[in-house]
């Protein structure tokens, strides 16, 4: 029952540590990710910084830099919760351990004395003549053979047992000083995200020196965005008349095949004396989004991507999050952003998160704008430097659609979902 016992308590050990151990490196990969992330908006922040005039993109970055910062110092904290459960585990083990070395070095010690008192062959004979019966003397015969057997066995159980508590012991060494590691380095992220947050106060108290100019430019950005807006608007406006069309095309051929079918159904119901069959009512006009998936193509893309939401890929490789969808703040100056602004390396390659077919492609103040239809949804790329795509381009999930172009000394791409016309939130879209 003992042995049972400790297999059990040794077996339930190794599944909590492996479990433990899964939890770990998923955490670790997390907050090596996110430090990537810092260091990517740390050069990007370089870039902007050396100019003397104070940038949204600047402001953005800061932030973010921030919000990073916290996330890693959560993985952190949520790693030492981690290694705090596994040094707690590991110290029971340890005591259950122990105990049970000393149970079985108990009992080793009277099978010893038992040994030392029945040492000679003549002391052994002896209990095995004084046997009632030739029935009883072979039980204790075999007695003897399995008693001393089992003080084999259970030298090795001790052995064993030491050699587990050994592996124990220096596990619980190794984890703590891995988190005191980690307490040095949560230490060392709070320092950092104290010097991000002077960095912050410096250039929002610089922004009231800036106040005028900043609010000209936020002025000028909502312009580019209202003109950039009043483009989509119109190509998908665009998408859906000559999805229109095309319904009215087959409809109107339809019609005349019905009409045709109920002209000879009538004169053959008067030419039997019958009855004239009534005609169908005309079909109904199709919403927006109905004409949108009105073919069977664009319908099962307008499902595949409706089921793909939260699995999209990203439209670039690498990057952050540095504006998010809809309303912003910035001192006294608000605006929206129908999309999320992710910035990434210098040149990254912009890909469509879906497969699909252009339905714009438009310069604007040396900028591009790629619009993507789905079904009824519709994606846009804004703010490339380069496009090789053209209008009418079919396009499978992440092909290359263009490049990031630089904006305020950093690569910055808008990305935006749309149904019909009305904008989604990306970040429910794309995999986290």
């Amino acid at each position: 029952m003992k042995l049972h016992k400790l297999v059990f308590i040794l077996f339930f050990s190794v599944f909590a540590i492996a479990a433990s151990a899964q939890t770990a490196n998923e955490l670790r990969r997390k907050k090596e990710a996110i430090e990537r992330d810092i260091e990517q908006l740390q050069k990007s922040l370089t870039k902007t910084a050396n100019g003397k005039k104070l940038t949204l993109q600047q402001i953005n970055v800061i932030n973010t830099q921030i919000r990073l910062r916290q996330d890693k110092i959560g993985a952190i904290n949520s790693e030492i919760k981690n290694l705090d459960n596994q040094i707690s585990q590991n110290t029971n083990t340890v005591h259950t351990l122990q105990g049970q070395l000393g149970d079985l070095k108990k009992e080793y010690a009277g099978m010893i004395r038992f040994a030392q008192r029945n040492r000679n062959s003549y002391d052994k004979m002896m209990f095995i003549f004084a046997a009632k019966d030739f029935n009883q003397a072979y039980k204790r015969i075999k007695y003897l053979q399995q008693f001393s057997q089992y003080r084999k066995k259970q030298a090795g159980y001790i052995e064993n047992t030491q050699q587990d508590l050994n592996g124990k012991i220096k596990v619980l060494d190794r984890t703590l000083r891995e988190k005191s590691d980690l307490l040095k380095e949560q230490e060392r992220e709070r320092e950092r995200l104290g010097k991000d947050k002077s960095q912050q106060s410096a250039v929002l108290n610089n922004l009231s020196k800036q106040e005028r100019s900043f609010k000209q430019d936020i002025a000028s950005k909502q312009r580019q965005r209202a003109q950039y807006d009043r483009m989509i608007r119109a190509a998908i406006q665009r998408a859906i008349e000559e999805a229109r069309r095309e319904e009215a095309r087959k409809r109107a051929a339809e019609e005349a095949r019905l009409a045709a079918e109920a002209r000879a159904a009538a004169a053959k119901a008067k030419a039997e004396n019958k009855p004239v069959p009534v005609a169908p009512p005309a079909a109904k006009t199709k919403t927006n989004s109905e004409a949108l998936t009105a073919t069977p193509e664009s319908a099962r893309l307008s499902e595949g991507f409706e089921n793909n939401r939260g699995r999209l890929p990203w439209p670039v490789a690498t990057g952050q999050i540095t504006e998010r969808f809809g309303m912003h703040k910035v001192d006294q100056a608000t605006y929206t952003n129908d999309g999320i602004d992710i910035t990434t390396s210098e040149g990254a390659t912009v890909r469509a998160v879906f497969s699909g077919t252009v339905k714009l492609v438009q310069n604007y103040l040396g900028k591009n704008l790629v619009l993507i239809s789905h079904g009824e949804y519709f994606t846009v790329y804004q703010n490339l430097k380069s496009v090789n795509v053209s209008v009418g381009s079919k396009v499978d999930t992440k092909d290359a659609i263009g490049t990031v172009a630089n904006t305020e000394g950093s690569a910055v791409l808008n990305f935006q979902i749309r149904r019909v016309s009305t904008p989604l939130n990306p970040e429910a879209w794309i995999s986290k």
